[in-house]
């Protein structure tokens, strides 16, 4: 019975996925509409920086993600940690947890530069853009960084439910 709810769950998360990859490339479609807009009315260099802030946007959010998730996953080995658990690695683990906590702690350095970035990009196209198309750009933005969370959350809850699903069958004689 458990096997088969976590084949239904896995099977709704997997779902769910493509839902959301769907609205991803819609979003991206969206994007693309938005950067002709923005060729069209801006200076080439005025261009260049709103393309280089939404492929920044893309990367530095998926790096804080990642290093998150890496990280809950050293604290949640650490926390497993008992008196039988060898010195090396407990040792790897704390280094583990001390490198993926300087760099999450660099990454959201580059987050906060990123949001100065965003500021100066919309001063940009404000400029430009009347005030519709102002508010379609932020709603990209936010869109494109909540869609990005969400994708990465499902990748890690299917992940999770099939490492379940596989050690559950391996205990199952």
């Amino acid at each position: 019975e458990l096997v088969s709810r976590l084949r239904w769950k896995l099977r709704a998360l997997r779902e769910e996925r493509e839902l959301v990859l769907g609205e991803a490339r819609e979003c991206a479609g969206r994007g693309e509409e938005l950067a002709a807009a923005v060729r069209d009315v801006c200076k080439p260099n005025e261009f260049e920086r709103y393309v280089t802030f939404i492929g920044d946007l893309e990367k530095v959010v998926s790096l804080l993600l990642c290093l998150s998730s890496r990280l809950a996953r050293v604290q949640n080995a650490m926390r497993r940690i008992d008196g039988n658990t060898d010195a090396e690695e407990r040792q790897s683990l704390d280094e583990r947890h001390k490198l993926l906590s300087r760099q999450r702690e660099d990454a959201k350095d580059l987050k906060e530069n990123l949001d100065r970035r965003e500021r100066v990009v919309a001063g940009i196209l404000a400029k430009y853009l009347t005030e519709q198309q102002l508010r379609g750009y932020r709603h990209f933005v936010q869109l494109k960084t909540s869609l990005l969370i969400e994708q990465k959350d499902l990748e890690e809850q299917i992940k999770f439910f099939e490492e379940q699903l596989e050690n559950l069958e391996k205990s199952i004689p």
